[in-house]
């Protein structure tokens, strides 16, 4: 085989003996993949040493060793990645639809996975993770040196791979995303015209202005069944799973991040209720959900504690047929224009950590910009926050507030940390949703710019770095996706999939990033303007890495779970 794969490629293309090359690329990740595989089994054989010395994780030592056993988890994520960039590849070859873009971007990712699992992973930035600082001998990556490897690595990324990815999407084509079922084409196709036509033309007003989403425009959402899309249609909801939440979730964020926010919380509560909820509470409350008649409010976070939730301090107070809520809650989203909040309290002082935590499904007014919180006992503010504008960010105090008995989630106390645990890979996989449509936002204005702008004579995208950034941001975006489709899969077929949702929260939050990052230099000193929408888009990718689990807590939640019998 020749030492540059792309030049192969084109070369056959040219002969029209593209079938052949094709098979010679997948072949050549068959060997690549079970190499990186072999790798993370040598990672986990001594991470296990280093944090599980008997067996069972040693959370002193996972602390201690905390930037190793992180690496690991990004080792994982990534070798996870090229499993299902083989299976995208594999299926879309199967039916006749691996095309040369397809093959391009296949390509590009091994070449560039593949060097970085050797030579170092970016965590974040100036956070490199290599081999060695996971304790990996040099014989560790021995497979490495394999010349199939050895040929993806040193050419797979090559800047004329993507230099051509970047001049076939300019088309709009961003490659086949693999979806093969007609239904979710048909949504995905619905809901990006319905971002072009009624979400990007005004969002960039309601994020310079910090105003909130219309309620007309949540209106339309409603009915088009975008807050009932996975609540059973006993309920008056689609009963469709979470893949088609993602395609929506997707489209909706590629518009706006905030449109695509809109029915997280809709998603949590509903699924808090489907799982933890008496009948009556499923009767009363999912279908005014799947309708859009309320708009539910998540409320757990509190003011220094973070991800740490074992720590909450709110309690419930029993008062005969009511609770009284006394504390503090901080980044409330969509607190204000809100109708019920899911509630995470604890009733049980003498409970430690998370055993004395409930939830409750409380019941509130809307309140308006003059007076956001107009129940007795509650009390708030807006937080003003850079970017993630259109439904507003509060701090809310509660001083009795009342919540009747009825509204304790399945009412049974103690059991919130619980229910709300079984909602977090559903949230993670909606998040990772989000990231795409932002990442997928970003690459489209770069292209826009780089295609309008001209710089010494020439197209700016004509330029080799501009290019090559356009390329790969096309490349990733596609990972993320197809990461972030394997996680809705295995939900959607009932298996447990914290380590799938949180690994593509982790890749999907930090290509949203690194795509708007990157778009925002290919713009130049007016992407820093704030009336150019990449601006709004770089301030609203950078919470991605923040909310539903930092890029942290993730790698924490893959590294426990892969060294954790999960059986």
């Amino acid at each position: 085989m020749a030492e540059n794969i792309n030049e192969e490629l084109s070369l056959h293309r040219q002969e029209n003996h593209g079938d052949q090359v094709l098979e010679h690329l997948l072949g050549h990740c068959d060997v690549a993949l079970a190499a990186s595989e072999h790798l993370l089994v040598r990672s986990h054989e001594i991470i296990s040493k280093q944090i599980a010395p008997r067996g069972k994780v040693n959370s002193a030592l996972l602390e201690d060793n905390q930037f190793a056993a992180h690496g690991f988890a990004w080792t994982a994520t990534y070798v996870e990645a090229l499993r299902q960039m083989r299976l995208w590849a594999g299926r879309l070859d199967a039916v006749g639809r691996f095309g040369e873009l397809e093959a391009l971007i296949l390509q590009a990712t091994y070449g560039e996975y593949l060097n970085q699992l050797w030579g170092g992973i970016a965590m974040s930035q100036g956070e490199i993770v290599r081999p060695e600082d996971m304790g990996l001998p040099d014989d560790a990556m021995a497979e490495f040196d394999m010349p199939e490897v050895a040929a993806l690595a040193n050419s797979g990324n090559h800047i004329s791979v993507r230099e051509r990815i970047a001049s076939l999407i300019t088309n709009g084509n961003f490659g086949d995303v693999g979806l093969d079922d007609d239904i979710l084409i048909m949504m995905a196709d619905q809901f990006r015209r319905f971002s072009d036509q009624k979400v990007a033309q005004h969002c960039h007003k309601w994020h310079v202005n910090d105003e909130l989403i219309p309620l007309d425009l949540i209106d339309e959402l409603s009915a088009l069944g975008v807050f009932g899309l996975t609540i059973p249609e006993d309920f008056g909801g689609s009963g469709l799973g979470k893949l088609a939440m993602v395609v929506v979730t997707e489209e909706l964020s590629r518009g706006y991040i905030g449109v695509g926010s809109l029915s997280t919380r809709s998603e949590i509560a509903a699924e808090l209720i489907v799982k933890g909820g008496t009948a009556s509470q499923k009767a009363n409350w999912l279908p005014k959900i799947a309708s859009g008649e309320i708009l539910p409010t998540a409320v757990f976070t509190e003011p220094n504690t973070g991800s740490d939730l074992g720590s909450l301090k709110t309690r419930a107070e029993k008062d005969g047929a009511t609770y009284r809520i006394f504390g503090n809650k901080t980044w409330i989203t969509h607190g204000a224009r809100s109708d019920m909040m899911t509630l995470l309290a604890r009733t049980n002082d003498g409970e430690p950590g998370y055993k004395g935590l409930s939830m409750f499904l409380a019941e509130k007014p809307r309140g308006t910009d003059d007076e956001p919180f107009p129940a007795m006992g509650m009390s708030g503010g807006e937080i003003r926050v850079l970017g993630y504008r259109g439904m507003k960010e509060y701090d809310i105090a509660f001083d009795g507030f009342e919540v009747k008995n009825d509204q304790l989630l399945g009412e049974v106390e103690g059991e919130g940390f619980k229910q709300l645990m079984a909602t977090f890979e559903g949230a993670r996989i909606q998040t990772a949703a989000r990231s795409i449509g932002v990442a997928q936002n970003a690459l489209e204005l770069a292209i826009s710019y780089a295609g309008d702008r001209e710089q010494f004579g020439k197209q700016l995208a004509t330029f080799p770095r501009v290019a090559g950034k356009i390329g790969w941001m096309a490349v990733e975006t596609m990972i993320a996706r197809q990461m972030t489709y394997f996680a809705a899969r295995e939900k959607d077929q009932e298996r447990r999939c914290d380590i799938e949702a949180g690994m593509a929260k982790l890749i999907g939050a930090r290509t949203a990033w690194s795509n708007a990052d990157n778009a925002v230099q290919i713009h130049g000193g007016i992407g820093y303007a704030e009336e150019f929408p990449i601006s709004r888009v770089l301030c609203d990718a950078r919470i991605l890495n923040i909310f539903e689990g930092t890029a942290e807590i993730q790698a924490n939640v893959i590294a426990r779970g892969l060294l954790s019998d999960r059986n």
